[in-house]
This record gives C-alpha cells, sequence and structure tokens, in this order.
C-alpha cells in the first residue's frame, strides 16, 4: 500500500469515527503505542534514531547499555511499527519506520520544551 493510500485510509477513519466515541481497537492500539512511547530508555533510542540510522552496538554504547537490553528495547519498538531495520553486511541498522514517527517525537518534544 502506498503512502498516499495509507494517509487516504486514515482520513477516511478519522471521518468516520468524527463525532463519534473513538472504536475500542483503535483507542487500544493508540494506548498501546503511547505506553510503549513511555519508557524513558526508548525516547532516547527514538531520540537517537531521530538523527540518524544506528546499529544496535553504537546505540548500546551511547547509552552506556547492553546489547541486549538495547535489541530488547528495540524489539518492542519494531512491534509496534516505530522503527524499522536492514542489514548492511554483518552489521543490523534501525531507523525510525516513517515521517508520522518523526513527527510525533518532535511534537512531543516541542510540547515539553514549551511548556
Amino acid at each position: 500500500m502506498s503512502k498516499s493510500d495509507q494517509d487516504n485510509q486514515v482520513t477516511e477513519i478519522l471521518e468516520q469515527v468524527s463525532g463519534e466515541i473513538l472504536p475500542d481497537e483503535l483507542a487500544n492500539k493508540l494506548a498501546e503505542t503511547f505506553r510503549v512511547l513511555g519508557d524513558p530508555t526508548r525516547i532516547r533510542i527514538i531520540h537517537l534514531l531521530f538523527q540518524k540510522p544506528r546499529c544496535v552496538g553504537d546505540i548500546a554504547q551511547l547509552l552506556d547499555m547492553s546489547q541486549s537490553a538495547i535489541s530488547h528495547q528495540l524489539r518492542s519498538l519494531r512491534n509496534m511499527r516505530l522503527v524499522k531495520y536492514y542489514r548492511e553486511g554483518k552489521n543490523v541498522i534501525y531507523s525510525l519506520d516513517d515521517d508520522h514517527i518523526v513527527g510525533l517525537f518532535k511534537e512531543g518534544l516541542d510540547h515539553i520544551l514549551h511548556d
């Protein structure tokens, strides 16, 4: 599905639920996304990936954590489609999944900085 098709699908869903109570399925998915984002380590990982794609070892070194601990956090982020990865030789490189995640991070940061 193209980005345009996805945007159209989201717009359709929002129009359908406009003026109504958010359906349980959507409320649960959104709450789960915010729950995953509610961890400071995951926020730090997102911040590092906001700057540029990185491998697990680099993230672990920058955050002074084990690669195993970082991999565990990245798995949670990946399961929620907040990060994605690709292979570059022996390395697995992680990046933010799409522009929506970039926007979500920027808006959240902007919100707390202008408190």
